[in-house]
């Protein structure tokens, strides 16, 4: 089994050279500790920054540089900044080519639902919105099930929906999983995670191969 960090590594391996790659909040923004160093990557942030680097150290935070989720960052050489207008023309020009989010649930078509949770309190959807509307390449990296033990991959969003047949590949502490017209398709196990207990944790529609191999980190 996964913890955050694992999830993020293995996501990584998603990340190509040359891509221009949006990290949503929370798991998503590990992920840029874990990519490989022999590929170029620009790493964008929908608050207006390019060029994002890993977390900084314990006592050289900048905190006038930050991502979206108000976390402190370091920038690579190169990096640029700019306004909110201009980082949302890049998302909705389609000019990013890989969007990582956290979600709270996601539907076996590829819903996705991460923004709100009815009678609690949101600043509002934020950039999830235009990231989902525009990205070709959304993976989602998430727990596979919610702190009572109840699967997030289910057959339909109960939760209000940030985009519709969107998502393309899921994440978890269990399993690689690929969105599919037929369901969820078990691409990789997590170590030590059998495919039971990823069918047991699943509610959608859950495709399984006849060898699923255990993931590589």
């Amino acid at each position: 089994m996964l913890d955050k960090n694992g999830i993020a590594k293995r996501i990584a391996k998603e990340v190509k050279d040359g891509y221009y790659v949006n990290l949503g909040i929370g798991i998503p923004t590990l992920v840029a500790n874990f990519v490989r160093d022999d590929i170029q990557v620009e790493f964008q942030s929908e608050n207006g920054v390019l060029g994002m680097g890993p977390f900084p150290w314990e006592g050289e935070e900048d905190a006038d540089i930050i991502n979206a989720g108000k976390q402190t960052i370091t920038t690579l050489p190169g990096a640029s900044f700019f306004d909110s207008s201009l980082s949302f023309a890049m998302i909705r020009g389609q000019h990013v080519d890989l969007t990582i989010l956290g979600a709270m649930e996601v539907a076996d078509n590829g819903d996705i639902a991460n923004w709100k949770i009815p009678g609690k309190m949101v600043k509002g959807m934020g950039g999830a919105m235009d990231l989902v509307a525009s990205a070709e390449n959304i993976i989602v990296a998430m727990m596979h099930t919610n702190k009572a033990g109840q699967s997030k991959l289910l057959k339909k969003c109960s939760l209000p929906l940030t985009g519709v047949r969107c998502v393309k590949k899921i994440v978890t502490n269990l399993a690689v999983l690929e969105v599919t017209g037929d369901g969820f398709l078990l691409l990789e196990r997590a170590p030590g995670v059998s495919v039971e207990t990823i069918r047991e944790a699943t509610e959608g529609r859950l495709i399984v191969p006849e060898k699923v191999p255990e993931m590589a980190l």
